[in-house]
């Protein structure tokens, strides 16, 4: 670069870095099973601003949010991930406990039900209740 050559604009610092996202999707992920819901959430906050695109961020978030019993917002991002995956078995699973703990048992059976029909796991069965 001569004199004349103006520096490169700067980059992103390094607490936005894509380096830095992974390793805070991972943390959330270490929190989350830590039994620390509410510090997944903000660090994925974060990430998600980065990276609203990313399914697997808002899925761990979802999980988050239902653990921390803030039930609308893991619904919204339940949702969110059906509109992008609509063949996420867990998703379709967790939206369904999520509307069962809301109160909302017909919703939560059509989860369910969508959840076994993708990939019949014993628990997604177990929840779809088919015999009734």
């Amino acid at each position: 670069m001569s004199e004349t050559t103006p520096p490169p604009p700067p980059g992103p610092s390094a607490a936005a870095s894509p380096e830095t996202h992974v390793i805070d999707y991972r943390a959330a992920e270490q929190l989350l099973a830590a039994r620390d819901p509410r510090g997944a959430v903000k660090l994925l906050d974060s990430v998600i601003a980065a990276h609203p695109e990313n399914t697997a961020a808002r899925l761990l978030r979802a999980r988050a949010f239902f653990a921390a019993a803030q039930l609308r917002p893991a619904e919204l991002e339940f949702e969110l991930v059906l509109e992008r995956e609509p063949d996420n078995a867990f998703a379709h699973f967790a939206l369904g406990r999520t509307h069962e703990r809301s109160g909302r048992p017909e919703q939560a059976r059509k989860h369910f039900r969508l959840a076994a029909a993708l990939d019949p796991q014993p628990e997604y069965l177990r929840a779809a209740r088919f015999e009734n």
